[in-house]
């Protein structure tokens, strides 16, 4: 899970599931596609978001040795 921050509400985070994160791209907001189609504009650029998964994907992997 990856905490992200909605576009018009800067005050208002929320955790998505990263597994659900079929592409990210900068449009120039961020927009984010889930498997099910469904679309996200978060306020973090299409760098943090890719960061954001990796260390997420990193811990999961550090957790299952």
């Amino acid at each position: 899970m990856i905490k992200l921050t909605k576009f018009k509400t800067h005050d208002h985070d929320f955790v998505l599931n990263a597994e659900l994160i079929e592409t990210v791209e900068e449009t120039p907001d961020t927009v984010i596609t889930l498997t099910n189609g469904k679309k996200l504009i978060v306020a973090e650029s299409m760098d943090e978001v890719v960061r954001r998964v990796m260390d997420y994907r990193r811990s999961i992997f550090r957790n299952s040795r």
